[in-house]
């Protein structure tokens, strides 16, 4: 069993063996067990689809479709989400690496130990993105990103730049965001409600909270 700890977050990750995995490039609605590298399955589209116990590393799945189905026990590596739209999935005990999900839209997805790492969210909607278990997020990029109904409650939001990123409805109660940029940050101050911060990041709160209050700041 492989762990990584991030802050007060503990993600269980796979352990997968490449040297045990079949090499392919055919996605034919799932994968079990599979070594996939620099497959294009760019526009594909993925309905009741499982992919589980694979390797899958520089793979372009740009504006790619995936309703319902399941991502199980899985690396994934510098692979290219960009303008997908990933629906009613549940992503569990993966290790996503490198990534790019610019403009990717996730609706009803399900988290359950997932660790996304050093990942591109820019221009990326969240709708009614849930945890059900423990998430990290680290060294992650949420510019001009936009977070609706999600329940993402004591996930880890380490180090990531949150510049730009909208929250609507949004329960991240017991979070950890040390380490991450605030500024810019668009969001009523009750979706920050429970959240842990470090030291300095207590001058972007202090900017956000006058920003919500529209209060008037003056010298004199």
């Amino acid at each position: 069993m492989r762990t990584t700890t991030i802050g007060n977050v503990k993600v269980l990750l796979p352990d997968l063996e490449p040297d045990d995995l079949d090499t392919t490039t055919d996605l034919d609605g799932g994968l079990t067990e599979a070594l996939v590298e620099g497959a294009a399955w760019h526009g594909s589209h993925l309905e009741d689809a499982n992919i589980r116990s694979s390797l899958i590393t520089g793979v372009d799945l740009s504006e790619s479709t995936w309703e319902a189905g399941s991502l199980y026990g899985c690396e994934i590596t510098r692979t290219d989400f960009s303008g997908a739209t990933l629906t009613g999935i549940t992503i569990e005990r993966c290790a996503i690496t490198g990534s790019r999900f610019t403009g990717t839209r996730l609706t009803d997805v399900r988290l359950k130990d997932v660790l996304f790492d050093g990942c591109r969210f820019d221009y990326a909607t969240f709708q009614r993105v849930t945890a059900a278990g423990s998430v990290a997020f680290t060294d992650c990029t949420f510019t001009n990103g936009a977070w609706s109904s999600c329940r993402l409650p004591r996930i880890a939001l380490r180090s990531c730049d949150l510049a730009g990123l909208e929250l609507d409805s949004c329960h991240l109660d017991g979070t950890d965001l040390r380490g991450s940029r605030l500024q810019g940050l668009k969001t009523p101050l009750d979706n920050l409600r429970g959240v842990t911060l470090g030291e300095g990041q207590l001058p972007d709160l202090t900017q956000l909270t006058v920003a919500a209050l529209k209060l008037t700041v003056r010298n004199n």
